[in-house]
């Protein structure tokens, strides 16, 4: 009775705009409507578009999901379903230097060698990943997509929400990461945080507009929620309530086969508020961010993948500098007043892709803070160094595993300097 209301699971072929090979099982439900010479055809038919509707509607990238496995499709693709995720595990030795957590973080590394930071061993799973992916078809609004993505990052391996958005006619509403991520700008890493001068650590609620035009060109423009994290004077200045979202933008243009290779340029407007306890008045500060970021493939066998960003108070937008005190700090020469530091950075990384199986990387990337008007902090942050070295290898096109070596530095406005070094594999399957 079964086959009289879904077909079989078949292998759908699909040409990607980036993986030509994508092939996905297709389950076709609702064939029972048509007569048995004919529910052939309607099947391939219904598992081919089914496939290529979810490969057009995918996000490649820095630390993206896979593409589905397993698709449920209706016959006429008016509505299709997958659940998938993956499983990873990561053990890491640090030596000569230990970081405070499991991501690799030049600003955790301690500046005074004890005996408690020289090593340390580690394993985590946190990384494994479960998604659920619908997408309805309208005559109004077309491919209508809903996407939940979780990981186990929260507290106890508790699940952590990564993507929780709708989306449809270029429109996004929901939780993803900012807009100013360059997502096929990063290199690729088993360190969940990657180099220290990207973004990607950064998932906002976004209302955000993308738009291609022509053959190379794509932009994007989103309202993002604010995340303001500063370094208060007591009984001068204090915390308070934002208002105005950060807002961002891009402009890329594309070339070459499947247009793989592009250059980005990112604009971001932040305004941040506090409270000047001194004169007792509400106050305002202006940061701003610009970034420079591509992936550029030549000689068929490399990539380089490049990001460049500068700006004021823009601590959320470096994978360093999240979630540090940094986008607001005292000023020394005004009472009651903050200022922003300048933040800019950059990484730079190649890629060797020895077979379609193989491939080799490393780069190198760095991020500085610069203070003004005499400001000055014990122990505070500089500049951060990230350096990563790494060989992955895919054991089937679902599973793979990576050796990687890490080194990171940490300098202080003191001078104090601290390095850490790591070495960690991982093994990963994707269902």
């Amino acid at each position: 009775m079964f086959t009289t209301l879904c077909s079989a699971v078949w292998g759908a072929t699909a040409q990607s705009s980036s993986s030509s090979d994508y092939k996905p099982h297709v389950v076709v439900v609702g064939m029972y409507k048509y007569h048995p010479s004919s529910r052939d055809t309607v099947e391939r038919s219904a598992g081919a578009r089914a496939a290529e509707i979810y490969d057009r509607n995918h996000s490649d990238g820095f630390k993206m999901s896979h593409r589905p496995l397993v698709i449920v499709t209706t016959h006429d693709n008016r509505l299709s379903m997958a659940v998938g995720g993956s499983v990873s595990l990561r053990p890491g030795y640090d030596f000569e230097g230990a970081v405070g957590n499991t991501d690799f973080v030049p600003y955790d590394i301690p500046t005074t060698a004890t005996w408690a930071n020289r090593q340390k061993l580690f394993m985590s799973a946190t990384t494994s990943r479960l998604f659920f992916k619908g997408i309805a078809h309208s005559r109004l609004l077309g491919d209508v997509v809903a996407y939940v993505e979780t990981d186990f990052r929260g507290r106890n391996y508790g699940l952590h929400v990564r993507h929780a958005y709708v989306s449809f006619k270029g429109f996004l509403f929901g939780r993803t990461t900012s807009t100013f991520c360059d997502h096929e700008a990063g290199p690729n890493t088993i360190d969940y945080e990657g180099p220290n001068a990207y973004n990607s650590g950064q998932f906002n609620e976004v209302i955000r507009y993308s738009h291609t035009f022509g053959r190379h060109f794509s932009l994007a423009v989103a309202a993002e929620t604010p995340s303001v994290e500063a370094t208060y004077a007591s009984e001068q200045t204090a915390s308070q309530t934002q208002r105005i979202p950060d807002f961002v933008a891009y402009l890329q243009y594309g070339w070459g086969r499947y247009q793989r290779s592009h250059i980005r340029v990112s604009g971001l407007v932040r305004t941040m508020y506090y409270r000047d306890l001194v004169n007792a008045d509400n106050r305002r500060a202006v940061g701003y961010g610009v970034q420079l970021s591509g992936n550029i493939a030549f000689a068929r066998h490399f990539n380089i993948c490049m990001n460049g960003i500068y700006g004021k108070g823009i601590s959320p937008y470096f994978n360093d500098l999240e979630g540090r005190p940094l986008d607001l700090v005292p000023n020394p020469e005004k009472s009651g007043q903050m200022q922003m530091p300048t933040m800019w950075g950059w990484f730079a990384s190649l890629q060797y892709n020895i077979t379609p199986r193989i491939f080799i990387s490393g780069g190198y990337s760095q991020v500085n803070v610069d203070y003004a008007n005499g400001y000055s902090a014990d122990e505070g942050y500089k500049r951060g160094g990230y350096v990563f070295a790494n060989i992955f290898y895919s054991l089937t096109p679902n599973c793979r595993i990576a050796l990687e070596y890490l080194y990171g530095i940490r300098r202080n406005q003191n001078g104090n300097q601290g390095h850490a070094n790591r070495i960690q594999t991982m093994v990963q399957y994707n269902f």
